[in-house]
């Protein structure tokens, strides 16, 4: 987690966002590995109080995005500023609380006491830890589970006091990659209320995940990491009906993967395989007689089909299409 900024008794949370300056700003950003180019010419901005969902496949360098605003990854060009100040300057550095991937809690110590240990490391006094503390449980609501040892927990509540932890020094910039990951549904639920709760209070929220059905519940925003540069982006709602309009999606569920004679006849007619092999799915035109003709056309393929069902296209969606688009080139 990044905390390394000693509140005062106000959240600096609303400072920039008074003057209408983004919480963060990306402008024409390159950064890779060596000769390896990553990002290229990115921008993105994040407004206060803004959840922002960050999508891509593995290997699309939202991790390394991350890295470079955090200032752990060298700019090869661009610019970053949080809130205003260029982050390469550790007063916007402490504007930035880090949620990771991987849980990062020392199991043997309560919740509480990881919080406290959290804040002294971060140099705050013993009276501004006590603050950060009441604060970060109230947002997290970790208060009947605060004495409880990590170890013991869930992984949902592992990952709240993970998020208190990250926001004790109450930034302006919440970045959360993955948080989701591991844990079931209610907790699942539990973490997106805190999310909200915590983005109500003016806090910006960066979502880096794999769970497309999340972002599309609560992010205000999405941007798709691809080549280099976050496009499309826009509310999900407003990127599902520029690229799909009035369409609907079929999915073919099957009982076991296609020939591949079979497999070839589906991709023709306009089909994609998910990853699975088991399913697969090709946008149509919302009117009964095409569904019910090509319904009848599926059953007569020869298929083990297990369902066939229709459904409002969603994020996956537009990331299955995109996904085939960026391997045409």
């Amino acid at each position: 987690m990044l905390s390394t900024h000693q509140p005062d008794e106000a959240s600096p949370i609303s400072d920039a966002a008074k003057h209408g300056t983004p919480t963060l700003k990306i402008e024409r950003l390159a950064a890779g590995y060596g000769a390896r180019p990553v990002l290229d010419g990115l921008d993105l901005i994040i407004d206060s109080g803004e959840i922002f969902g960050l999508l891509g496949p593995n290997g699309a360098g939202k991790t390394t995005l991350i890295r470079a605003i955090c200032g752990r990854v060298k700019q090869a060009a661009g610019r970053i500023a949080i809130s205003g100040l260029p982050n390469n300057r550790r007063p916007a550095l402490r504007r930035i609380g880090l949620v990771p991937q991987e849980i990062a809690l020392y199991p043997h110590l309560t919740a509480r006491e990881n919080l406290v240990t959290f804040g002294r490391l971060s140099g705050l006094t013993a009276r501004q830890t006590d603050a950060a503390l009441a604060f970060a449980m109230r947002a997290t609501r970790l208060k009947d589970r605060a004495d409880d040892h990590v170890h013991t927990l869930s992984g949902g509540w592992k990952r709240r006091v993970n998020i208190a932890a990250a926001i004790l020094h109450r930034p302006s910039l919440l970045i959360l990659d993955e948080p989701t990951v591991g844990v079931d549904i209610d907790a699942r639920n539990a973490l997106h209320a805190v999310i909200r709760d915590l983005s109500h209070t003016g806090l910006a929220v960066l979502l880096a995940t794999h769970d497309l059905d999340q972002a599309q519940t609560l992010c205000g925003r999405v941007g798709f990491l691809r080549a280099g540069v976050v496009s499309p982006t826009g509310t999900p709602a407003a990127l599902l009906h520029e690229t799909f309009g009035s369409k609907r999606q079929l999915l073919v569920d099957l009982f076991e993967p296609a020939a591949p004679a079979t497999a070839d006849r589906m991709r023709r007619i306009g089909f994609e395989a998910h990853p699975s092999g088991m399913e697969w799915s090709r946008m149509i035109d919302a009117s009964a007689q095409k569904q019910v003709e090509l319904t009848r056309a599926l059953r007569q393929t020869g298929l083990r089909i297990k369902e066939i069902r229709f459904r409002e296209p969603g994020l996956d969606s537009l990331f299955l299409s995109l996904t085939s688009k960026d391997q045409v080139r």
